[in-house]
């Protein structure tokens, strides 16, 4: 049993949890016989176990292949203005990203008041189900451009403040008057026209994405760093990047690692929205840190070491010339 366990405790460990589903227990083992249970994300997964014990005879019907089970409401949205997304069903552990209103989730398992998700991008996690509706999000006519905005109930600052939004959100655009437009979102409100980009203003080239990026990316200084943050509210090195992506209309994956692997492979001399990629020495990952070119070296990242965004000259700072790992890009 010791080397059955040592190869499934193997399988678990080389399993990224962010995008797949490895947690197979030992139900009985009695002579050639080998019952297995858990549960993992794809058949291929049940598959590779037949192969790595050719020799035994598998029981494999008590694992849960998560995606071919099906579920009453198993497309949902995050119906709230802003929720995390954890690796466990619990607010006690630390986030693994956070989820604006609108996000889209499709459920695959679910426990008490949580349930577990799969983002559009595979991106896997526990989320609240009370702040979830079910059903795909309204399309978003808007982006919002500021780090959060304030939506008031009436066209005006001396109104009731309703709720608030954060940066990357979409909503739809109701009514217009004079500096104010009246949007949906988790509340129907008013805000200021300025933290607004129209979706279908976005530029399609690639030199004005570029300029976009720049000019979005200042909005942001000064925000602090927080581990899985994906907002004005507090926000990692990825989450940045992929939010300076967003308002764009590109779309990139979650982690600095994962940013890395799909990026397209870049040399200087490097231009506006290429991304560096950093290795530091504590981390389980071989990618821990992204930061985005502003021109040349010159570059802006949510630093954990200045607590928050900032821009930085990778040539000027050692520590940071030092982990430089590569440089990728979405645009090019």
């Amino acid at each position: 049993m010791t080397d059955i366990q040592s190869t499934l405790d193997e399988l678990a460990k080389q399993n990224d949890h962010r995008t797949s589903v490895f947690e197979i227990e030992i139900q009985e083992l009695k002579n050639s016989s080998l019952t297995l249970s858990g549960r993992v994300l794809d058949q291929s997964q049940v598959d590779d176990l037949h192969r790595l014990f050719p020799t035994r005879h598998l029981d494999t019907a008590a694992i849960r292949i998560l995606n071919a089970e099906t579920h009453p409401q198993a497309r949902v949205h995050v119906a709230t203005n802003h929720t995390g997304l954890y690796e466990r069903p619990t607010f006690g552990m630390p986030l693994s990203s956070e989820l604006c209103y609108g996000t889209d989730l499709e459920v695959l398992d679910e426990q008490g008041k949580w349930v577990f998700t799969k983002q559009t991008d595979g991106y896997l996690g526990w989320a609240y189900r009370p702040y979830l509706s079910e059903g795909v999000a309204p399309t978003a006519t808007h982006l919002v451009v500021a780090p959060s905005i304030e939506m008031f109930a009436e066209p005006s600052e001396a109104s009731k403040v309703i709720t608030r939004l954060v940066s990357g959100t979409g909503v739809g655009l109701e009514e217009t008057r004079g500096e104010w437009v009246r949007v949906k979102a988790n509340q129907t409100g008013w805000v200021l026209d300025f933290s607004l980009q129209s979706v279908s203003d976005i530029p399609d080239g690639i030199d004005e994405k570029r300029a976009w990026m720049i000019q979005d990316s200042q909005r942001m200084i000064g925000i602090p760093y927080l581990w899985g943050g994906t907002s004005g509210n507090g926000i990692d090195c990825s989450g940045f990047a992929r939010l300076l992506h967003r308002w764009v209309g590109v779309s990139i994956p979650r982690d600095a690692d994962m940013q890395c692997n799909a990026a397209k492979p870049v040399e200087p001399p490097y231009e506006v929205g290429d991304l560096f990629f950093f290795a530091e020495d504590d981390s389980k990952r071989n990618i821990s840190h992204v930061g985005m070119s502003l021109g040349g070296w010159k570059m802006i990242h949510s630093s954990r070491g200045r607590n928050g965004v900032y821009v930085d000259d990778i040539q000027e700072v050692k520590y940071l010339k030092d982990i430089f790992a590569s440089s990728g890009s979405f645009l090019r």
